[in-house]
């Protein structure tokens, strides 16, 4: 990417016309190349009223910083990983110190000090490794510690700097893998109740919608038989919920998740500044330089996200073979250049995170010989980085057949498209609307 860290480091030091929230002025992308509508997304990521996360966050601070607890081997590993290189520890020292000491980064809403330190956060990771996520009234879980500890560090240019290095990277894979498998351990089942905080309240439930109609369980098993936190999380339509509208008809692609849209792009190029754009998709980075990548140049791109609330598995757009998986290293908590400090910044960043972040690419060749070659691409946002791809290279895969899931969470998805593959978007394909698994979102004539 060449110009990519100078870019990178002119934006970060051009901060003066960001507001709080850090949320840019909008960038357009250039017409002739790109046509491109976009949402700033409320996915349920995070609490929307920033006292919640406050009040979250001022408790484990001072939880953490009375009780001397060792740290478990993955925090230990990180530790040195950070004490014993000196740039990266120039960067974790230097990303707290760039946090302002002004209203609203310096305290929380009690008048207490935020995270200052990256031995503060390292507790604070030590103790939310083995903690579920609860169901929140602020029409959000918190079901992203780990984005709230980061949440002002992340924005400061030696947070942008550290977050998107490799090295960094390996690290936040093995905490997360480690909090990953207490979240798929029968111990994170206990937030699966009927109480305040529970996910199976009545307010739960509700905020979820259709939840007893629409998905397997057992209201007479413990936790209604989910057998913990990510299995709840990647939970199962029942028999003859969200069926394919149209089976026989190969002109149809439908949504492959339960998503909200997010951008639509069409001409998308081959390589392009996402790192300068807001939105824009770059077809070699996105394909982490795959030989299909020139089959893409020019094409389209359908982008959605999905709420930490909704369903997290994938299905096949289309009917066709699977020709090829490819899964793809990238970061974690790296935020776009061009959104700034906030606990929203990676919600923000979606399109950006599309080049970047850990992702699962599935090729498809469909049935249909105008729609072709095809690519589906599930993308690792934060604590949901595991993209698990249930197929394989070769098989058959019917439209609406699962091929895959998130674990932990929501995130977001993309359906790339040659140029040749004339896709018409259908009346609900609207920056906003929340589309059902299995809709009809595109027609290929």
């Amino acid at each position: 990417m060449p110009g990519f860290l100078a870019s990178l480091r002119a934006l970060w030091t051009d901060r003066t016309t960001r507001e709080p929230n850090g949320t840019p002025g909008k960038t357009t992308s250039d017409s002739s190349t790109s046509s491109s509508q976009t949402l700033e997304v409320s996915g349920g990521w995070m609490p929307q009223d920033r006292a919640v996360l406050d009040r979250w966050l001022s408790k484990k601070v001072q939880d953490v910083n009375g009780k001397d607890e060792p740290f478990v081997e993955v925090i230990q590993c990180f530790q040195e990983f950070i004490e014993n290189d000196t740039s990266v520890l120039t960067l974790f020292q230097q990303m707290f110190n760039q946090v302002p000491t002004t209203p609203p980064y310096n305290n929380d809403t009690w008048g207490r000090p935020t995270v200052r330190d990256y031995m503060t956060m390292l507790r604070l990771f030590n103790s939310v490794l083995t903690e579920a996520p609860e169901f929140t009234s602020k029409h959000a879980s918190l079901a992203f510690p780990i984005n709230a500890i980061l949440s002002w560090p992340m924005g400061t240019p030696a947070g942008k700097a550290a977050f998107f290095l490799p090295s960094v990277n390996e690290q936040f894979r093995e905490l997360l893998n480690e909090r990953g498998r207490f979240l798929s351990s029968p111990a994170s089942a206990h937030v699966l109740n009927h109480g305040p905080g529970g996910w199976l309240s009545g307010e739960a439930l509700q905020a979820m919608g259709g939840f007893t109609d629409d998905f397997i369980h057992d209201s007479s098993e413990p936790h209604w038989g989910f057998t913990s936190w990510d299995d709840f999380f990647t939970r199962r339509f029942k028999d003859g919920v969200r069926p394919v509208p149209t089976p026989y008809d190969s002109r149809i692609v439908v949504s492959p998740c339960e998503s909200g849209v997010y951008n639509f792009s069409h001409n998308v190029l081959e390589h392009d500044l996402f790192w300068l754009k807001e939105n824009a998709y770059s077809v070699a980075d996105m394909l982490a330089n795959h030989e299909f990548v020139p089959k893409f140049s020019g094409g389209t791109v359908y982008q959605a996200w999905l709420s930490a609330l909704s369903y997290h598995r994938w299905h096949a757009p289309v009917s066709g073979t699977v020709v090829d998986v490819d899964l793809v290293p990238g970061t974690y908590y790296s935020s776009s250049p061009l959104v700034g400090m906030s606990p929203l910044a990676l919600r923000n960043s979606q399109g950006y995170l599309t080049n970047v972040a850990t992702r699962a690419n599935i090729y498809i060749e469909a049935d249909n010989p105008k729609i072709g070659l095809m690519c589906f691409m599930g993308v690792g946002m934060a604590e949901v980085s595991s993209c698990e791809v249930t197929v394989k290279k070769g098989d058959r895969v019917g439209q609406g057949q699962e091929t895959g899931m998130f674990h932990f969470g929501g995130s977001t998805s993309c359906l790339i498209f040659r140029p040749e593959t004339k896709i018409q978007f259908t009346d609900i394909v609207e920056i906003g609307n929340l589309i059902k698994l299995n809709e009809a979102i595109g027609v290929v004539e």
